[in-house]
């Protein structure tokens, strides 16, 4: 997986941002679909996600890229303790202003780092050292997605970024297809990404008979586990055709 770096960093800025104004009038005590997490824990999650990201691109570099994007996606659900603790603690007696002038403190400074690294630049992230285009889509899909939580929490239409849904997507597809290789499925997230996976007949020709189909939101709420396989089936988020279009058993990709 590839991405582009005026992109990939121009989504993540959008992105902060849209979750900012999102969060400046939130009720912080609204519980969100993220387990026992109100909207205080998830505002501080993402404080801390872009807090994170301006120290490592303001940091000293790393000498080369030890890990991938798949690699990131693979090592996110054994951190989920650690995560729930942090954003729990800094949740714990905090004031909605406290929070919301921590947010932005934060999408600030993490913006002003982005405007100023090298495009050379290697990340030592938490996770292990990546290449600055790779991290920065993880940043997408850590905002994108937390968006998504967030607009779920106050009954609201999700404000997306086009370049970071198009960041988001191309990875979670991406890491999909190098997690499941194959060509006898072909899954399609107009207008971002399609990719074939899955072992099996390989397609060569005309239209491939098993293909899985949906919109940038319903593919991000699948692949990050907000959104079942069969009611993503039932209610037409996802449309499947073929005896092979089950995805069931790979999904979600990130944990």
């Amino acid at each position: 997986m590839r991405f582009e770096l005026a992109a990939t960093r121009d989504g993540v800025v959008a992105q902060h941002r849209l979750f900012d104004e999102l969060a400046e009038h939130a009720e912080f005590d609204r519980p969100s679909r993220l387990g026992d997490w109100t909207v205080a824990q998830l505002v501080a999650h993402l404080t801390l996600s872009m807090s994170g990201a301006a120290r490592y691109l303001t940091g000293s570099p790393a000498s080369a890229p030890g890990m991938d994007t798949r690699d990131w996606a693979d090592r996110c659900a054994p951190a989920g303790a650690a995560v729930d603790e942090r954003a729990t603690a800094m949740a714990e007696g905090a004031r909605p202003a406290e929070l919301r002038g921590a947010l932005r403190t934060a999408r600030l400074e993490a913006e002003a780092a982005l405007a100023g690294v090298a495009p050379g630049f290697v990340v030592a992230a938490r996770f292990g050292a990546m290449r600055l285009t790779d991290y920065l889509a993880t940043r997408c899909v850590e905002a994108t997605v937390h968006t998504l939580d967030l607009a779920a929490a106050l009954g609201v239409v999700p404000p997306v970024d086009r370049n970071a849904a198009a960041a988001t997507v191309r990875l979670l597809t991406g890491v999909l297809a190098e997690r499941s290789p194959g060509r006898s499925v072909e899954v399609r997230v107009p207008p971002y990404a399609a990719v074939q996976c899955v072992e099996g007949p390989r397609h060569t020709r005309g239209t491939p008979p098993n293909v899985v189909e949906s919109d940038p939101v319903a593919w991000m709420e699948l692949a990050t586990g907000r959104l079942g396989w069969a009611e993503a089936v039932e209610t037409g988020r996802v449309r499947a055709s073929g005896e092979r279009a089950d995805l069931s058993a790979l999904l979600p990709i990130l944990r």
